[in-house]
């Protein structure tokens, strides 16, 4: 891997879909020196499921799809072997979150640790200056602050800015989103265009390394014993045991359906306590809070949250978000309150802060309050 202009050139991580394929040929457009760069974030044989999933991102399918990619655009295109780390900041981060009695987002700790930390390592041992990848977001310099800031994508539909609150300045500073301003058939356009292969594919939106998005099946083969130790805890409503579960890791806040219970009114999962393998159930007036408080709060607009900053705050990717106050709880947690009750808040999931269409910052909730 050489570049030649390391001022000029650009890593481009290439999953293989229609997103990235035409990121990586915007930026040959626009006269950058491009690397296509796909990598291995898992062992195949080991995660099960539908290993040759076509859709999805990091399959093998994504990888031969990203080399035929590179090849039309007249681009060097290497795979690059991130197991290792993906096992160790990613996999078991997921594992642990669940044993935990909370949900996690994986792809976030993904975007920060692997598809930009590892791959800025990578990048500076070519040489190149910048990284980019294929998702619906912006970014931008703030002249008054300094700071770089994501931003929305143009298209609503397919915005990801979300799943960016994770990203350092440093990253930032070293970052092109080439789809920012476009929509998702513009896209698809332009595939067509270039005559890419990928300008027709089906999208992916399973967790990469749970190519069958069957999350317990998942768990039950990774975790030894898993269902032994956690089968048949109690469900509990009103403090009254109303029946039994099948393990606490395989079920989230909110969860209604698969629950085995007859009750004369729908229930919905409130609670999970890990600890004592126990799970709490109760109506959807239950499920209503207006605080949290949230952990590992990184901050992309602003240095800090001064005396406390009114934002919309989305509790999930397909949230709409509602106006809340943030304020500082010290050592990396933020206290939450909500102007208005929000639904189904749960432990594990990333809050993100928004301003307008910038990303102010975000967390990973950590415990619901009121």
């Amino acid at each position: 891997m050489n570049s030649t202009n390391g001022n000029n050139t650009v890593l481009v991580g290439m999953s293989g879909g229609v997103d990235s394929s035409v990121a990586a040929a915007v930026l040959v457009e626009q006269g950058y020196n491009v690397i296509g760069v796909t990598i291995k974030t898992y062992n195949y044989e080991e995660v099960g499921g539908n290993i040759g999933n076509e859709s999805s991102c990091c399959s093998l399918d994504g990888i031969n799809d990203a080399r035929l990619v590179c090849d039309k655009l007249g681009i060097p295109h290497y795979v690059v072997d991130f197991t290792e780390p993906f096992d160790k900041h990613v996999i078991q981060y997921f594992i642990d979150e669940y044993l935990s009695g909370r949900t996690p987002n994986p792809c976030v700790i993904c975007n920060r640790t692997i598809k930009w930390e590892e791959m800025l390592k990578k990048a500076d041992l070519v040489g190149a200056q910048y990284i980019a990848t294929g998702h619906f977001a912006q970014v931008r310099k703030d002249e008054k602050t300094g700071r770089y800031v994501v931003s929305r994508g143009n298209d609503n539909n397919k915005d990801q800015s979300y799943a960016m609150w994770t990203l350092t300045q440093e990253s930032l500073s070293r970052t092109i989103f080439p789809l920012g301003h476009l929509t998702k058939p513009e896209v698809r356009e332009i595939a067509e265009k270039f005559g890419l292969r990928t300008a027709s594919k089906s999208e992916s939106f399973e967790i990469c390394f749970i190519p069958d998005n069957d999350y317990n099946r998942f768990l039950k083969n990774n975790v030894e014993g898993l269902e032994e130790n956690v089968d048949g805890g109690d469900i509990v409503m009103d403090g009254e045991v109303i029946g039994k579960h099948k393990g606490f890791p395989f079920y989230t806040i909110g969860q209604r359906k698969g629950l085995g219970l007859s009750t004369p009114q729908p229930v919905y999962v409130t609670k999970i306590d890990y600890k004592g393998n126990t799970i709490e159930v109760g109506k959807n007036d239950d499920l209503m809070h207006t605080g949290l408080i949230a952990r590992d709060t990184n901050m992309v607009k602003y240095a800090d949250w001064g005396d406390g900053r009114k934002v919309q705050a989305k509790i999930r990717y397909k949230d709409d978000g509602g106006t809340a106050m943030v304020h500082d709880h010290g050592d990396g947690y933020v206290k939450v309150v909500f102007n208005e009750p929000r639904r189904a808040i749960t432990p594990g999931q990333s809050i993100v802060f928004y301003e307008g269409d910038d990303v102010v910052g975000g967390a990973i909730i950590d415990t619901v309050e009121q």
